[in-house]
């Protein structure tokens, strides 16, 4: 696993000493987030090709994500349904934690769950609409997270970038030629210049909110990577703009009361519909300048 860079006691102290008066060493305070930036590829440079990537910065957290679409056959047991695969990757330039590492870490590990909890197992992307044929040819949605830059909640960060890359992507128009000499069936999946490709169905939008719990009761949103390493405990909840708690992850802190924990729900709402906003404006804007032909 990555190795934890200790934070030294007289950071720890000085820290905990500013939070304590409402103060954050990077300006903010305890209950707001960073600042977030969404980017798509240049629709100049690559028009469809561009579709399903985005880099998402939260702060100085950096993440990029990418979706793929590959045709296969269904599951014995879900012969109606496609398929969608969630993996994650943390480089070695993410940060000084992550120098050396040369195999899959528990860190990666844990995101990967985590996402999967909250994109995948919510059902945000509707998998029966990724059925071409029942129990012959399915969609199989790859969607790929890889975290360039580390400076904390890694998670919020990662969430947002795959449901923003996967509301971008297009997948391909595709048609079963049937065969006058009785042989198998040839699957043409035509070219995204020959036939416009196709949006997924989405079901809902739901993204991560982490709150970090402090001595003393402190509660902070989007903590950084210095406040996670001093906190006592954390709380990521999955929402969507309809108020809807999907997933609920706590590590460590004490345990919370019903009150406290309606108050940390009804805070998460509120910066989930926010980021979804922000999420909304950065699809139309670039949907209003990537145009897709046609021949």
């Amino acid at each position: 696993m990555p190795r934890d860079i200790p934070v030294p006691t007289i950071n720890r102290s000085f820290v905990q000493a500013a939070l304590e008066k409402g103060h954050r060493l990077d300006g903010r305070r305890p209950l707001e987030r960073r600042r977030l930036l969404i980017q798509f590829p240049d629709p100049e440079e690559t028009s469809v090709s561009g579709l399903g990537r985005v880099e998402v910065s939260l702060g100085k957290t950096k993440v990029l994500a990418r979706v793929s679409a590959e045709l296969t056959n269904p599951r014995s047991d879900r012969p109606f349904e496609g398929l969608l695969s969630i993996t994650s990757e943390i480089g070695p330039l993410a940060g000084e934690a992550f120098h050396g590492e040369g195999r899959t870490t528990e860190e990666e590990v844990i995101l990967t769950r985590l996402l999967e909890k909250a994109i995948r197992r919510s059902e945000a992307v509707d998998r029966e609409a990724l059925c071409v044929v029942a129990g012959e040819k399915v969609w199989h949605i790859k969607l790929h997270i890889h975290f360039l830059s580390s400076d904390g909640n890694l998670i919020d960060a990662g969430c947002l970038a795959g449901m923003t890359a996967l509301r971008h992507f297009r997948r391909p128009e595709v048609e079963r030629l049937d065969r006058d000499d009785g042989m198998a069936a040839i699957w043409k999946v035509y070219p995204t210049d020959e036939r416009a490709p196709v949006p997924l169905s989405i079901h809902h939008t739901p993204l991560c909110v982490t709150f970090a719990y402090l001595e003393g009761n402190l509660l902070l949103l989007d903590p950084t990577s210095q406040e996670s390493q001093i906190a006592s405990g954390t709380l990521t909840l999955t929402l969507n703009a309809q108020r809807e708690l999907c997933v609920l992850s706590k590590a460590g802190g004490n345990p919370l009361g019903v009150e406290e924990l309606m108050k940390v729900v009804t805070l998460g709402v509120d910066v989930v519909r926010e980021m979804t906003s922000e999420m909304e404006s950065a699809l139309k804007a670039d949907e209003a300048v990537r145009i897709v032909d046609v021949r």
